[in-house]
């Protein structure tokens, strides 16, 4: 197995990074933040000085980066990691960010002979340590087929959307229907305790009717029905309420670009601004039921 470069060891990197150690892989890291660089190599990863060091010598490149303008910069800029990659290493891109961003920077990286793939990832920091992360792909076939062995060891269901671009686009899109499904479950409940109905029942029915969801028997906002949710250690995350907020600009940003009327998806932004606005973006999304019941 030849070295792979992992730049980005936050919250998400850091355990994507850990899992690829147990794999077997050698792995040479990056991070500007000297603690997340210092986990990294303790951990058994080999320090790397810039993206460009990380990157000099690499069959792949994992980057896992806060946002677009973050990825433009590691990769395009002077002494990033398109300028500074073997011909032939293939790219591998985990942040969550623009379609247009995604697209520029995979083209980019083709004119210099390299492969790459968008592979933004569901699952939260739980999945990154289990190592049971989903991965959206987009790119060619090819590009498919070599990270696939790589994202394998980070995630346990990878899933190749189409073309460059395309892993972004299921990423915004999934998570758009995501946040506007919490916040009609939280309605739901809402609703529900001031017609004086228990949780707990209104939970038994409307998981086994026609109002069920991912965000009802996974992730329910309410404390009791599903113990392992958020709801239940006071809406620690699991995914803050301030990356749904990134997640759905994002989605607004897409459907601007393209015509796409999302009502629900605006309505969605709008309310998780007011509700990270208010100083709660480090809740777990879920904890947009607060709003919902007027104690945020």
């Amino acid at each position: 197995m030849g070295d792979i470069a992992f730049i980005g060891l936050g919250h998400m990197g850091g355990p994507m990074l850990r899992n690829l150690l147990k794999a077997g892989h050698a792995v040479r890291a990056f991070d500007r933040v000297p603690e997340a660089l210092d986990a990294a190599t303790a951990a058994g990863a080999r320090a790397a000085s810039s993206p460009a060091d990380a990157a000099r010598d690499a069959e792949m490149v994992v980057t896992m980066l806060p946002a677009g303008r973050h990825v433009r910069s590691v990769y395009l800029e002077d002494g990033g990691v398109i300028g500074a990659a073997p011909p032939g290493a293939l790219l591998i891109d985990c942040s969550t960010v623009d379609v247009t961003t995604a697209r520029v920077v995979a083209e980019r990286a083709q004119a210099r002979g390299l492969d790459m793939v968008d592979a933004p990832v569901s699952g939260g920091v739980a999945g990154a340590e289990a190592g049971t992360l989903t991965f959206m792909v987009g790119g060619p076939d090819d590009a498919f087929e070599r990270a696939r062995p790589v994202l394998t060891a980070m995630g346990k269901t990878i899933v190749h959307a189409g073309g460059a671009g395309t892993g972004q686009a299921a990423k915004i899109c999934n998570n758009m229907l995501l946040g506007i499904s919490m916040i009609g479950t939280a309605e739901a409940f809402m609703l529900g305790k001031r017609l004086g109905l228990d949780p707990q029942k209104l939970f038994e029915i409307s998981s086994k009717a026609s109002g069920q969801c991912w965000s009802m028997t996974s992730y329910c906002p309410v404390p009791g029905p599903v113990p392992q949710a958020p709801s239940n250690r006071d809406y620690q995350p699991g995914f803050a309420a301030a990356m749904m907020l990134k997640d759905l600009k994002l989605a607004q940003e897409a459907a601007a670009g393209c015509d796409a009327a999302t009502p629900l998806g605006a309505a969605a932004e709008a309310l998780y601004s007011l509700f990270c606005n208010a100083g709660h973006g480090g809740l777990d999304f879920s904890g947009i039921i607060r709003l919902i019941d007027g104690r945020a």
